[in-house]
């Protein structure tokens, strides 16, 4: 991109920060090495910069994408030169919470973990949780749609959504900030934004709807011999009216043995030898009530879920040693490099032969793939990492998608359950999404942006 280009774009954009390519080459693109390939990146301060900058790159056929806490896992935010990113890191305040509406209006840039914060004075949370709360943006939540722990119960972020606004591809501002669950009046267009991956529109502010968060809470990790022994302990703390539950993950024996030995745990630390391991947490009034909630319910399910072993966490310490198990799934990226990874939705009482398939499938590819797999399981969200260094021949890795993908469309599953489609699903996209649905995507892309400018070769393929 030529200097007088950029200096044109600065003349634009007068209040916004903007970094060169030399400036870009100095910072930390994040979890995604590509995501500074764009020439320039500009950080609005309010919608109105956002608009100035969208008005500008379509004037001049500039391509442009919005990026946010830079921990997308399927290439989302990934860019190239010629490109413009909109960094929405400047729209970063909660800019009102309502505790007797249980509504919060936020801005695109605020991440989880400062709205979570500043909610919880108020004995409120989003509803919604994930490992990356300290650097994932409410914008970039909304856009690729996420799931997180809570799902199960509060549903993923289309369902936290009562409102948005948008900058749409020609510089119009779309906005829908209603703060009320119900309303019926006509199309529901905000949720065209919801999973768009910055596709069809810039998200700049969110109405969030909210849930009260338990007095205080307690975590568990027991070792059952499968996931339907797992599923029969969750659908005993969901009817149960002691306590609330609050998270059930799900872990298989080898994804925790190599976590294990990744964080430096000392052998018979934590019950870790059944071949699958349950996280759970309890929320009650009070820590002790919490606890109680999760020995008392685990007795009385002990015997008919098969439990093999189990461990209710006796001290801060000690949950947080549990939940280091599930969350740091960094861990793996450092045994392996660039480890091929999925992350699939699986209909509830099909997990555990789904796991056996891809096991067998895998094995047919490459006698020593072995994976790990871990994920969400209330919700049926698994996360699935092959144990082999990448990345891998095109051949080979659509061989893996198509032993993983297999039949999950047919049995109400999806291929990508909360990470999104970016680059990295593409090809699966269009092999493994109904054709009837991508024909449509494709009809709304181009009427919103004729002109392809806003985050061009995501999900959709247009010419």
């Amino acid at each position: 991109m030529p200097p007088s280009l950029i200096a044109e774009l600065r003349a634009a954009c007068p209040n916004a920060i903007v970094w060169d390519e030399a400036e870009l080459a100095t910072r930390d693109p994040g979890f995604d090495g590509r995501n500074f390939g764009a020439s320039v990146l500009v950080r609005p301060r309010d919608t109105q910069g956002v608009a100035a900058l969208v008005r500008f790159c379509a004037a001049r056929g500039l391509s442009l994408v919005a990026q946010g806490g830079r921990t997308g896992l399927a290439g989302g935010a990934a860019t190239q030169p010629g490109q413009v990113i909109c960094d929405l890191g400047g729209l970063n305040k909660i800019e009102d919470i309502d505790p007797s509406a249980r509504v919060a209006v936020v801005q695109a840039g605020t991440t989880l973990g400062v709205l979570q914060e500043a909610l919880a004075v108020h004995g409120l949370d989003p509803g919604i949780d994930l490992a990356a709360r300290g650097s994932a943006t409410i914008g970039g939540m909304v856009s690729t749609n996420a799931g997180g722990i809570m799902a199960f119960r509060n549903g993923t972020m289309r369902h936290r959504v009562l409102g948005l606004e948008a900058v749409l591809p020609d510089g119009r501002i779309f906005s829908d900030l209603t703060r009320v669950l119900k309303t019926s009046a006509g199309y529901d267009l905000k949720h065209l934004f919801v999973g768009a991956e910055g596709t069809l529109g810039i998200v700049t502010r969110v109405a969030i709807r909210l849930e009260p968060v338990p007095g205080a809470s307690a975590t568990a990790l027991v070792g059952v011999p499968d996931a339907a022994s797992a599923q029969r302990i969750v659908r005993h703390f969901l009817s149960s009216t002691a306590a609330r539950l609050t998270a059930a993950e799900i872990l298989w024996q080898r994804f925790a043995a190599a976590m294990q030995r990744a964080l430096g745990y000392v052998p018979g630390q934590l019950p870790l030898e059944a071949p699958c391991l349950l996280v759970l947490g309890l929320g009650a009034d009070s820590i002790g009530a919490a606890q109680a909630a999760l020995e008392d319910g685990l007795a009385a399910v002990w015997e008919d879920a098969g439990i093999i072993d189990g461990l209710v966490a006796t001290s801060q310490a000690q949950a947080e040693a549990i939940w280091r198990l599930r969350e740091e799934t960094g861990e793996i990226e450092r045994m392996h490099h660039l480890p091929p990874s999925f992350d699939v939705s699986v209909p509830g009482g099909a997990l555990d032969a789904y796991v056996q398939r891809i096991e067998a499938g895998l094995k047919k590819i490459d006698p020593s793939y072995a994976p790990y797999v871990f994920g969400h399981l209330a919700d049926g969200n698994l996360h699935i990492s092959i144990n082999t260094d990448g990345p891998l021949s095109h051949a080979v890795h659509e061989a893996i998608e198509d032993v993983l993908y297999e039949g999950l469309n047919e049995a109400g599953g999806s291929f990508s359950a909360e990470h999104g489609v970016g680059l990295e699903k593409r090809d699966a996209y269009e092999r493994h999404a109904d054709p009837v649905k991508q024909a449509l995507a494709r009809s709304i892309k181009e009427m919103l942006d004729p002109g392809n400018v806003m985050n061009p070769g995501k999900i959709v393929s247009v010419d």
